[in-house]
């Protein structure tokens, strides 16, 4: 029987989006998403939390709208098929990264987020109001 994983994430983007092209032309987006789980201890009643990043690549058409509407510090969920590749950091050290391949992409906050009124942490982030300028 054939398996299949969906992982979906809600975080942050880390940096503003790199679009390039294969060698026969197919674009590819990639930026990066922190996730942060916040928690208190039960024993020490202390705060805690935990970011995990994720390196995300959006292709084709999803890659274009990315590139086009996704920018530093922004709320965004994203779904797709995740993979875990291992390597040795630059002090020898074992370490993996987790690289997840968008399906789909939902822009997340308010309006006034998004127009650089908010606590969204970035600017310049505002999609079209009429859905004929959207590019999809």
């Amino acid at each position: 029987m054939a398996g299949y994983a969906y992982t979906v994430i809600v975080g942050n983007v880390g940096r503003d989006p790199e679009m390039r092209y294969t060698g026969s032309g197919v674009p590819v987006c990639s930026f990066s998403v922190a996730v942060t789980e916040r928690w208190t201890d039960r024993q020490t009643s202390e705060r805690k939390e935990k970011t995990t990043w994720y390196r995300v690549s959006a292709w084709r058409g999803l890659a274009e709208t990315c590139n086009t509407y996704v920018k530093k510090g922004m709320p965004i969920l994203v779904a797709g098929q995740v993979s875990v590749s291992a390597y040795q950091d630059q002090s020898g050290q074992p370490a993996a990264t987790l690289e997840l391949t968008a399906r789909d992409v939902q822009f997340l906050g308010s309006r006034a987020d998004r127009e650089g009124g908010g606590e969204g942490g970035y600017d310049d982030f505002a999609p079209p109001d009429k859905m004929d300028d959207i590019p999809f």
